[in-house]
């Protein structure tokens, strides 16, 4: 399949954001992409970055203008997409990635799991755990899953989607310059290698109040290999990726059958 990436910078308009995904999508259609996803909070400021601030203009829920917008744009050029938005649901607010099927139909909300609470990702403040755990759906192109920024920190996100059949789990994250980059990679290369799954992470990219975002989104292999890695400007990034190639990898090499 072709994926597309959107390593985007935010500013503080959702409309100015909305607008650049929804063009972001168009160009990734020309250029043959069958998904596209975006980083975490893609329509927003980067607003946990700061300590127990009323977040609440951020919020929407899934009937929102806004998807609304993105599952029309979805519709009208036949393409799957998973924009990463500050979501509203039955009185509960959660970081959360839909997904979006080519005639504009949703197909599922994944919502992060783990939350952090650290300096520049106050995320508990703002965020409830999810209450549907790690899901993976059935595409045309294969079995996606995804696993949300921090949890691909830990063991039981990315192992979780891949036990469930996915070929391919998408991450949209948030990471920043001094965070330790090259491990982050590492970590996703191994994690990959470990489930057999191809893994891609996108990224914001520029400032935000007291930090930078870093870009550096990423595509590894089910062999561990690192097929693509952007660097830390604003671009699409289109990677055609042979899913067929995890179930290969998995005959091989059957771990997840142990």
């Amino acid at each position: 399949m072709r994926l597309a990436m959107a390593q985007m910078r935010m500013s503080a308009s959702i409309d100015e954001n909305l607008k650049k995904s929804l063009a972001l999508m168009e160009r990734a259609k020309a250029a043959g992409a069958e998904l596209i996803f975006f980083p975490e909070l893609q329509l927003t400021p980067f607003f946990p970055q700061f300590k127990k601030r009323d977040a609440s203009s951020w919020l929407m829920d899934v009937q929102a203008p806004e998807l609304r917008a993105i599952r029309e744009k979805c519709r009208e050029l036949g393409l799957f997409a998973s924009p990463n938005v500050y979501l509203a649901q039955e009185g509960k607010r959660y970081d959360a990635s839909l997904l979006i099927g080519g005639e504009g139909e949703l197909l599922g909300i994944s919502k992060m799991v783990h939350i952090a609470q650290a300096r520049y990702f106050y995320e508990q403040d703002y965020y409830t755990p999810s209450d549907s755990g790690f899901r993976v759906y059935d595409t045309p192109f294969g079995r996606i899953g995804i696993v949300i920024c921090f949890d691909r920190h830990l063991p039981d996100g990315i192992r979780s989607c891949a036990a469930q059949g996915a070929e391919l789990i998408l991450i949209p994250t948030a990471n920043i310059e001094g965070e330790p980059l090259e491990l982050f990679e590492w970590e996703v290369r191994v994690q990959s290698f470990q489930s057999t799954v191809f893994t891609a992470m996108c990224n914001r990219v520029g400032p935000e109040g007291e930090i930078v975002f870093a870009g550096q989104s990423l595509v590894a292999g089910p062999d561990g290999s690192l097929l693509f890695k952007a660097g830390g400007q604003e671009e699409l990034l289109i990677v055609d990726v042979p899913l067929e190639a995890a179930g290969r990898e998995r005959a091989l090499r059957p771990w997840l059958s142990l």
